[in-house]
């Protein structure tokens, strides 16, 4: 199954789309991990992609366009993928479909997790990061944890530039201006599914598996 997950900045979008990848076995293609990646590796589009994500601005098309070619054409994508992160302008979305007909993709849904900016804005606030092991966690999951749960290093955990407050705002407005345009362009192509993003996550998978099988 080919899956190409919408919606706003801390949505959910990552969380589903790693849940629904175990699911469904197939990868899950996330833009911001590999551009974090990239960037923690210090790689030449790591370090420019960097400065543009800390501002909570886009990642030119150009090189976005290049990530995804490359991911999916690597053969664990053949059979499927849960594509989050991309497209994220009207231009990506024209140069995936040029991709998808390139390597003869004609079958994939569209699912679009919706939630209010409120929810967003507080979501993305909550959140910090390991700065060791790149690895993001909620506050609640961290809790009274001196060590990283997931490479046990010590006082790692910190508060992202793209997850301050001011960046998240420029982040939605950047994606109202930017991204929403994606939307109104899968809808006079094909079928956009909507979700409610607002609630736990095993609810909100359980809304995307529903809509998935009918």
């Amino acid at each position: 199954m080919r899956i190409i997950l919408f919606g706003a900045p801390g949505v959910g979008k990552g969380t589903q789309a790693k849940i629904l990848a175990s699911k469904l076995n197939v990868p899950h293609i996330s833009t911001g991990d590999i551009l974090r990646q990239a960037a923690k590796d210090q790689t030449e589009m790591g370090k420019k992609a960097q400065v543009i994500m800390n501002r909570g601005d886009l990642v030119p098309d150009e090189i976005m366009v290049g990530i995804i070619k490359d991911r999916l054409n690597k053969p664990d994508s053949k059979e499927g993928f849960i594509l989050d992160g991309f497209p994220r302008t009207e231009i990506q979305a024209a140069a995936l479909d040029r991709l998808f007909n390139e390597i003869g993709i004609n079958d994939f849904k569209v699912i679009n997790i919706d939630a209010n900016e409120g929810e967003i804005v507080k979501r993305l606030n909550n959140r910090r990061a390991c700065n060791k092991c790149a690895k993001i966690f909620t506050l609640e999951e961290i809790k009274g944890l001196n060590n990283c749960p997931n490479c046990n290093a010590e006082n790692s955990f910190y508060l992202r530039d793209d997850d301050k407050e001011d960046v998240i705002r420029n982040r939605l407005s950047v994606f109202k201006s930017n991204t929403m345009p994606v939307l109104k362009y899968y809808s006079s192509r094909c079928e956009v599914i909507t979700v409610n993003g607002i609630g736990n996550i095993d609810e909100v998978n359980d809304s995307i598996i529903k809509v998935l099988k009918k």
